[in-house]
């Protein structure tokens, strides 16, 4: 039983939502495993669903988007959708990884992203590179 006053582990609470472009089942399972709460695209919307149609649904229910997608913050209509939906965003940017290095690399970012999730309010787009470092980064037009 949680003490008042204590506040609770973002990664308790946290719900990440793996793009279709991140894969399925092997990144999906090592991180359940691990005791994250994960939704997969798939099942959830349409595989060939534009990002601008999930990114609101996402935003509302709270969740964390995991992508490799680095350049949707580039896109009008998608960095708008981020934006608008209030959307947190991770963005793997380790090149050429398995659903299951991806996994790794996540779990590897796990306390920085704990911690990167208690300080920054959404919207966000994040980096997060192969040995778990995180940048935040601006929007096309925060630049």
């Amino acid at each position: 039983m949680r003490a008042r006053g204590l506040k609770r582990d973002p990664l308790e609470t946290a719900v990440f939502f793996i793009d279709r472009c991140v894969g399925k089942m092997s990144i999906a399972r090592p991180l359940r495993e691990a005791g994250l709460r994960i939704e997969l695209h798939d099942d959830h919307f349409q595989q060939d669903a534009p990002d601008q149609s999930w990114l609101p649904t996402v935003g509302e229910l709270g969740w964390y988007v995991i992508t490799r997608d680095s350049r949707i913050r580039y896109r009008h209509l998608e960095a708008s959708a981020v934006r608008a939906a209030r959307v947190g965003m991770f963005v793997i940017v380790a090149k050429n990884l398995t659903g299951a290095q991806t996994a790794d690399v996540v779990l590897r970012a796990r306390l920085r992203i704990r911690r990167f999730i208690s300080k920054h309010r959404r919207p966000f787009v994040a980096k997060v590179y192969r040995d778990g470092r995180i940048e935040r980064l601006p929007f096309s037009k925060d630049r």
